[in-house]
């Protein structure tokens, strides 16, 4: 008989047990011994082969209406660690496991595709899950978990704005979302948040605190512009990324790497700056700093997310049961499509490649239209910018030196030089 080990790593997303109910009933129906592996890679990077539970249908056949995962999940990394994994190889082999689908973002895709080359005679299917969006999928295709994080982060800032409009404040929310801004475009505009600024914005890779401060700050002068002294602004993760470290200060690492994001405020960071400018104005702006992302990932899964990790699921079983290995498991057209290891590999990082937002599409002009914040033709239009000047307590030169050369297509005179 062989045996299918199951294992989730990364952050939770919505939908996870939707995935492992599906690909264990698809492998019980074929005969196969399924058995999940407890906290992702931690246990199995140690050596140890106890922390597995064996699955049966009954145990997951109602399970994918429920948020979190049954097997739960940890960052631990087997490829940071020295001989991680080789023991997590010699453990699978100890389980006689024969085929393994491992369920997450970028990191753990990485990690199954090492894996697969340190054990002969393993097949090895990953199937994309993270609420980020960021894998490299082509751009219709969006992982499992981001739709129903969408839809939940689109009623929490809507209850925002209505908290904002009624007490006449400001809100900074930063969204999760590592190193793309999808999570953050994709809340902010369906909940028509006032403006959504995100690193794909900038074209340096470092981008200073006081340009991003400027940038609100700018959208908080429209806004009064328009006599209204309230919004929501919502702020992709990814920023604090752009940075330089001397601006965040002391930071954390988790086990990939990568900093604790989570663990900065940027939102306070900011808040901070922009009161202060304003301040020294004589505008006086109630800024309140919020962070979004863990409430999101462990919500049940929505419709879309429920059957669309059921198709993942079974699919994953069936591409490994048929043969298949080495590859992301994809859902595009209702038609499954691998996507080889070989080819998620970035050349130069020798990482699974990130998928970021195309600031150039329809798609995101659509979105930029809609925010509330500086742009050129605010510029080009006198009585606007005396309005502008006004509200910001500058002088036209003033608002024009400050914020002209945030505003695409406008350099620091003020003179406009195109659009997007």
């Amino acid at each position: 008989m062989k045996t299918l080990a199951i294992l989730v790593s990364g952050g939770p997303a919505p939908g996870i047990n939707a995935v492992i109910a599906a690909a264990t009933i698809e492998a019980r129906n074929h005969k196969m011994r399924v058995i999940g592996c407890y906290d992702g890679f931690r246990w199995l990077a140690q050596g140890g082969a106890k922390h597995v539970v064996e699955l049966k249908i009954a145990d997951v056949s109602r399970i994918h209406f429920e948020g979190g995962s049954i097997l739960r999940t940890s960052r631990t990394n087997p490829t940071r660690s020295p001989g991680g994994v080789r023991r997590v190889a010699e453990t699978l082999r100890h389980l006689k496991v024969n085929q393994l689908i491992t369920i997450g973002g970028d990191d753990t895709a990485f990690a199954a595709s090492q894996i697969a080359k340190a054990l002969s005679n393993l097949t090895v299917a990953h199937v994309p899950k993270t609420i980020d969006n960021d894998l490299p999928l082509p751009g219709s295709v969006v992982t499992f978990g981001y739709t129903t994080a969408c839809n939940l982060g689109k009623d929490l800032v809507h209850n925002l704005m209505q908290d904002a409009a009624t007490t006449e404040r400001w809100f900074f929310v930063t969204v999760m979302g590592r190193h793309a801004g999808h999570l953050a475009l994709g809340i902010g505009g369906s909940a028509g948040a006032t403006l959504t600024v995100i690193a794909e914005e900038f074209s340096k890779k470092k981008v200073s605190l006081e340009r991003i401060a400027d940038i609100l700050g700018g959208a908080i002068i429209k806004r009064r512009a328009q006599g209204r002294n309230q919004g929501v602004a919502l702020l992709s993760e990814g920023l604090a990324e752009r940075l330089d470290p001397e601006t965040l200060g002391p930071v954390e690492w988790d086990a990939y790497g990568n900093v604790r994001l989570g663990e900065l405020d940027l939102g306070r960071l900011l808040k901070e700056r922009v009161t202060a400018s304003l301040r020294a104005r004589g505008i006086e702006v109630t800024v309140v700093s919020k962070y979004l992302g863990y409430e999101l990932r462990c919500a049940p899964p929505g419709a879309y997310d429920i059957q669309y990790c059921r198709s993942l699921g079974y699919w994953a079983a069936r591409f490994l049961m048929e043969g298949g290995s080495d590859a992301m498991v994809t859902i595009q057209a209702e038609r499954l499509v691998p996507i080889p290891f070989a080819e998620m590999i970035d050349p130069q990082s020798g990482k699974i490649r990130v998928r970021l937002v195309n600031v150039q599409s329809e798609g995101y002009e659509t979105l930029y239209e809609y925010m509330i914040r500086l742009k050129p033709e605010d510029f080009s239009d006198p009585k606007m910018v005396r309005r502008l000047a006004r509200a910001g307590q500058l002088s036209i030169p003033d608002l024009i030196a400050r914020f002209g050369s945030l505003v695409r297509g406008v350099d620091a005179n003020g003179e406009k030089q195109g659009t997007r």
